[in-house]
């Protein structure tokens, strides 16, 4: 388990000669709300700690779904609920399951709005329009199709979106979490709400929670 490391990606980013810097104004690009509904794909690294991702988001029906294969490792389920819940689970014969209770829900669709525009840079063979938000994320969108293209967060860990499928949706029974879950629910629910905000591993899950405490609030749109 390894804790956040504050780096500094920050300075470095400003003086990338690659990105076409450009001063904020009120006809400078803004980013596209996240689809309703979409399944992506992608490739995570955190300091050469690799993961794939399956991100299925559902906004109408309130409800994310990340699953996360680690590396030569273990696939984890990591889902998540409007009402502040999440399920951190396996589905093999250890059964472990973790629920946390934040105060806040899913990721709004216009989670990025407010963000500030650097500029346009190619990232992984696409231009892109590049935004940042409070010094936390970098985030980068396809000038053409709008799509996500890539994410950097301030302490190095990275996002490459694979496939993005808007209006895909995962069947109603892959969103259940194991019955062991709700055994652990009752133990976790005070523990939970003594956690820092910050947690203290950078994971999927870690820095999922982390962008919902930092752009959501309560209210829906």
């Amino acid at each position: 388990m390894k804790p956040f490391l504050v780096c500094l990606f920050t300075i470095l980013f400003f003086f990338n000669p690659h990105v076409t810097s450009i001063s904020s104004k009120s006809t400078d690009p803004t980013p596209a709300p996240w689809p309703l509904q979409f399944h992506a794909v992608l490739f995570m690294n955190n300091s050469g700690n690799l993961q794939k991702l399956d991100l299925w988001y559902d906004w109408p029906n309130g409800r994310n779904f990340n699953i996360i294969q680690n590396q030569l490792g273990k696939l984890k389920y990591d889902l998540e609920w409007d009402n502040g819940t999440s399920y951190i689970y396996t589905l093999d014969s250890s059964q472990e399951c973790r629920v946390l209770h934040l105060s806040v829900g899913i990721l709004r669709p216009n989670w990025m709005d407010g963000a500030t525009y650097l500029g346009q840079q190619y990232v992984d063979g696409f231009l892109c329009n590049v935004w940042t938000k409070v010094d936390f994320i970098w985030y980068y969108e396809d000038v053409v199709t709008k799509r996500p293209v890539h994410w950097v967060f301030y302490t190095g860990y990275t996002a490459h979106v694979m496939t993005f499928e808007v209006g895909a949706v995962l069947e109603d029974p892959k969103w259940q979490a194991p019955v062991y879950c709700f055994k652990e629910e009752a133990l976790e629910e005070e523990e939970e709400e003594k956690m820092p905000v910050l947690e203290s591993v950078v994971t999927v899950s870690s820095v999922g929670k982390l962008i919902r405490r930092v752009f959501n609030t309560p209210t829906k749109l």
